[in-house]
């Protein structure tokens, strides 16, 4: 049952921190398995396998080229990831605003207590 959600579903399938690194590096352009074993220091089966499942959902496509395999990222299954984390970037914001105004506040703080009496 885990494993039909798996190869259903890019939330799932990006979850796994394997298959994110596969598809980092095929975000540079078409690579072949042997191009991806070599890049991730990953053996041969375990890439295929992670290949098979992002193939399944969509995020990756396959073309033939003479004898190899070559495999590029399909953006489109990933727009419903990004609109979803979409949602929760103005949390992180709001996060990242705070820990500037504290620091402005520090620097403030600094300059006007001036350089230390002890150096």
């Amino acid at each position: 049952m885990a494993r039909a959600a798996t190869t259903t579903d890019a939330f799932n399938a990006v979850a796994e921190p394997r298959r994110r690194e596969i598809l980092d590096a095929l975000a540079g352009g078409e690579l072949a398995v042997g191009d991806l074993v070599e890049l991730l220091g990953l053996a041969q089966p375990q890439v295929s396998k992670h290949l098979r499942v992002l193939r399944e959902v969509g995020l990756v496509d396959v073309r033939d080229d003479g004898r190899r395999r070559l495999y590029r990222v399909n953006g489109a299954p990933l727009r419903a990831v990004h609109a979803w984390v979409s949602r929760y970037e103005r949390l992180w914001n709001e996060r990242f605003d705070l820990v500037d105004d504290v620091l402005d506040e520090l620097t403030q703080a600094e300059a006007q207590a001036g350089p230390d009496e002890g150096d």
